[in-house]
């Protein structure tokens, strides 16, 4: 099993990220409360991993902070949850607002996370309650950097997260301001659509 990859950052665009480690690349699909802190291209990244083999594909997942792999794997241990929507999640609110919407019963704002209806929100707090105060505290800061165009990559990478077209371009277009970079328009994206 693969734990923690330490190398060159060589490739991000949401929700994928290339990992040199001597000359092997590796593959990773990330949430992007570990986009939105990520180093430039080219610059050395230490990525704590999940690694998921099923009947007919392998996986690996990619985060900056334990705090997010642990929460990546408790949320999956819910019936009916799988990486997918474990990754919406994480792409969706912090470790800390999930917790604190866990604690505090919040269906209806659990529900605004793509692939995440009433029933299976009402299921993850009966069975999250418990775990959310272990969660690990965990904040994102943006990335530097301004890509080319900004709010067409955040629209993809909100496509990518579970949200129709319209909706994800329609998101993108409300969240940018000028000179905003795609991790913050995904960033404000997500926080607006939690109210």
């Amino acid at each position: 099993m693969i734990g923690r990859l330490k190398g060159t950052l060589i490739h991000k665009q949401p929700p994928w990220i290339v990992v040199d480690v001597h000359g092997v690349g590796y593959e990773l699909e990330a949430p992007m409360s570990t986009f939105y802190d990520l180093p430039e291209v080219g610059r050395e990244i230490v990525l704590f991993t999940h690694y998921a083999q099923k009947e007919d594909s392998v996986s690996l997942y990619g985060f900056l902070r334990d705090g997010e792999r642990r929460l990546f794997r408790d949320v999956q241990k819910v019936s009916g949850i799988g990486a997918k929507i474990a990754l919406a999640v994480l792409s969706g609110a912090s470790v800390d607002e999930f917790a604190r919407l866990i604690q505090t019963g919040d269906v209806t704002a659990l529900t605004r996370i793509p692939g995440i209806g009433k029933k299976t929100a009402e299921r993850m707090v009966v069975e999250l309650r418990d775990r959310a105060a272990d969660f690990a505290t965990g904040t994102s800061a943006p990335i530097a950097g301004m890509p080319a165009d900004a709010q067409s990559e955040a629209t993809s990478a909100l496509q990518q997260l579970g949200y129709k077209p319209a909706e994800a371009a329609r998101m993108a277009r409300d969240a940018t301001a000028a000179g905003d970079d795609a991790a913050t328009i995904i960033r404000k994206a997500l926080q607006s659509a939690l109210r």
